[in-house]
C-alpha cells in the first residue's frame, strides 16, 4: 500500500514537473483561471476557462481595443459550455503591444513593413502549443475568434503570417480587413508586403484559409471606426466593409479558379457588441460547428452575395 502511494506521488510530481519545464502551469479541471505563459521571449497573461466536459477543443479569443482579455474570456463561456471548448484569452497589453504590434500583427509600423522578428505571430504559435499541452490533447481542434481590434489582428495574422492548424478563424466586426489585392498596400492589402508570383501565391493561400467574416447586421455606427482613405475604400461602415471584402475575395477566387474557404455569417439585430456576437447561436455556424438552434429565433443568417 505504501509503495502504491509513493508511485502515485511520483507520477503526480512528474506530471507537474513536465508543465513547469515547459513554462506552463496546469489548468484546473473546470472553471476559470489565469496563467502566465512564456512565448517568444514574452511573459503573456492568459485568461482561461475550462468547461465541464471531456476532451475539449481549443478556442482562442482575442480582445478588442480596450484590451479586456478577462472580460472577453467571460463572454466566451456560453459557447465554451455549449460546444466543449477550452477558452484561452491572451492579454496583449498596450505598453508592449501598441496598435502596430497588435492590430497590425507587428507587420507594419509607420507605413513600413517590419522584419519577421517584430511579428506577433510567433507569440501566438507558442501560446497555441501551450494550450495543446494544457488540454492534454495534441490533436485537439483549434478555433480563433477576434472581435473589433481582435478581428483586425486575425485578418492581418492570417493574411501575412498565418498560424497553421486552425480549423476556423472568425473575424468579427473589424474596422478594416486585408483585401486580396496588391493595389492596396499593407496593412490593408498585399502591396509592399510581397510582390510578383510570391504575392499571388500569398493571396491564393489567404483565400483558401478557413476564414469566417462574422458581422452584426446593425454594426453601422462610427464609434472607434478606422476612417482613413484605405479604410473608406472598403465601405462606409463595418457591415458594408465586411460584405464588400467578402464579395471581392469570392469573385477573385472564382475568376482565378482558386480554392475559396471563406464564409460570411451575419447576426440580425446585433451591432458592435462582442458579448452578443459571442452569445449568438450563429457563432456555431461561424466556427463550423453543428448548429444547436434553428429557426427565426436562432439569430442565424448566412449571407451569400449574388453571383
Amino acid at each position: 500500500m505504501q509503495l502504491r502511494r509513493h508511485t502515485k506521488l511520483f507520477a503526480a510530481l512528474l506530471f507537474v514537473s513536465l508543465f513547469v519545464f515547459a513554462g506552463v502551469t496546469p489548468a484546473r479541471d473546470h472553471g476559470s483561471s489565469q496563467l502566465r505563459l512564456r512565448a517568444n521571449g514574452f511573459e503573456i497573461d492568459v485568461f482561461t476557462y475550462r468547461p465541464d466536459c471531456e476532451a475539449p477543443s481549443i478556442l482562442f479569443v482575442f480582445h478588442g481595443l480596450k484590451r479586456k482579455a478577462k472580460g472577453v474570456r467571460e463572454k466566451a463561456t456560453t459557447i465554451a459550455d455549449g460546444a466543449c471548448l477550452m477558452v484561452f484569452a491572451p492579454l496583449f497589453d498596450k505598453a508592449r503591444f501598441p496598435n502596430w504590434r497588435y492590430h497590425r500583427a507587428g507587420v507594419v509600423r509607420d507605413n513600413r513593413v517590419q522584419p519577421p522578428s517584430h511579428h506577433t505571430a510567433p507569440i501566438v504559435r507558442e501560446l497555441l502549443e501551450h494550450a495543446r499541452r494544457l488540454v492534454g490533447n495534441a490533436g485537439a481542434s483549434v478555433y480563433f475568434f477576434g472581435h473589433s481590434a481582435g478581428g483586425q489582428f486575425l485578418s492581418r495574422l492570417t493574411a501575412y503570417t498565418p498560424v497553421p492548424g486552425v480549423a476556423r478563424i472568425v473575424v468579427a466586426n473589424p474596422s478594416v480587413h486585408v483585401v486580396p489585392s496588391v493595389s492596396e498596400t499593407a496593412p490593408y492589402g498585399f502591396g509592399g508586403f510581397t510582390s510578383g508570383e510570391a504575392a499571388q501565391t500569398r493571396i491564393k493561400d489567404y483565400l483558401a484559409a478557413p476564414i469566417t467574416i462574422y458581422l452584426g447586421a446593425e454594426d453601422t455606427r462610427s464609434k472607434y471606426l478606422v476612417n482613413n482613405a484605405a479604410a473608406k475604400r472598403q465601405g462606409k461602415h463595418r457591415l458594408q466593409r465586411g460584405r464588400n471584402v467578402f464579395r471581392m475575395a469570392r469573385e477573385l477566387a472564382v475568376r482565378r479558379g482558386w480554392p475559396f474557404a471563406w464564409q460570411l455569417v451575419e447576426v440580425p439585430d446585433v451591432g458592435h457588441s462582442s458579448r452578443r456576437m459571442l452569445g449568438a447561436p450563429a457563432l456555431y455556424r461561424a466556427l463550423g460547428l453543428p448548429v444547436v438552434a434553428t429557426g427565426a429565433s436562432s439569430g442565424l443568417l448566412l449571407y451569400e452575395p449574388a453571383a
